[in-house]
């Protein structure tokens, strides 16, 4: 894998190679049935491999290689050493006590993308929360947390926001609608912080930051918060991420993505411009101190 590949966690490892092994298949001419067959197993599940969504038998992969002619040593030792490191836990495996299992695919294509475009109606996005609005936003509606595994929580989200500012850091979009910074999630002191580091935050080059006023009146947002993620590998279409109390979507068809990503094209085109945010933060901020 190339460097982008190499931070790009198992979730985007297994996507790029099924779409390897998707093209091989059809190139050869053989249907999902009869490469089931010849890895002992069911055409639903080739179907699963080549969307990324299960792990990959290292025997599996080199049987439908040779299924479908591929000869040369040097490409086959390359997609079964992608089929190993495919398999490899991401970095967030040791937080499975406290993460929600429709939530590891997402932290895996968070950790691939190259960039994130995000809508938000209620809370500030993850990548931005300080860790006192993340402590606050953690123990809402959930009764009694212990103090462990609040703190887990919170190094998890913290832990995610290193893609801001590694290597190659992640470019984050995101338009915020102004009632997520007047809500005083955790009280007003930790939301005053908050917007401090959102004014800091919003200073970084590959970070930019729109709010949506109460003053736009109605937008074309109607459907609520959603991401939109994209990715330095040719392999990987866009993903649009939608988060529910339990579960998410991911919706990768072509007609979901034009109308997701027309929608959040009008988003930017009716806020503020990002050369407003800093001016809008601090009114907001200006009146917590009041």
């Amino acid at each position: 894998m190339n460097e982008s590949g190499a931070q790009s966690g198992p979730t985007a490892l297994r996507i790029i190679l099924g779409a390897h092994l998707r093209r091989m298949r059809d190139a050869a001419g053989i249907s999902r049935a009869d490469a089931g067959w010849e890895i002992r197993s069911s055409e639903s599940k080739v179907s699963r491999m080549e969307l990324g969504r299960v792990g990959f038998k290292e025997r599996d992969v080199r049987d439908l290689l040779t299924l479908y002619g591929l000869d040369d040593g040097d490409e086959r030792e390359r997609l079964l050493a992608l089929a190993r490191e495919a398999n490899n836990p991401g970095w967030w495996h040791r937080y499975g006590d406290v993460l929600p299992s429709w939530f590891h695919s997402y932290l895996g294509l968070e950790s691939a993308a190259a960039l994130i475009r995000s809508y938000e109606l209620q809370f500030v996005p993850g990548l931005l929360q300080t860790q006192d609005y993340v402590r606050a936003v953690v123990q809402l509606g959930r009764g009694l947390v212990t103090a462990e595994e609040v703190e887990r929580r919170v190094t998890l989200r913290t832990s995610r926001q290193d893609v801001l500012t590694r290597p190659s850091p992640v470019r984050l979009w995101a338009v915020v609608d102004e009632a997520v910074l007047r809500r005083p999630i955790g009280g007003v002191k930790t939301m005053m912080m908050q917007l401090d580091h959102l004014i800091e935050m919003s200073q970084l080059p590959n970070v930019t930051l729109q709010v949506m006023g109460f003053g736009a009146g109605g937008h074309a947002a109607t459907g609520g918060a959603y991401s939109i993620l994209r990715f330095p590998e040719p392999d990987l279409a866009d993903v649009v991420y939608i988060e529910h109390l339990t579960s998410a979507l991911y919706l990768d068809k072509l007609e979901d993505l034009d109308q997701y990503t027309a929608t959040m094209e009008a988003l930017c085109v009716a806020a503020p411009p990002p050369n407003k945010t800093r001016d809008i933060l601090t009114d907001i901020r200006r009146d917590f101190d009041a």
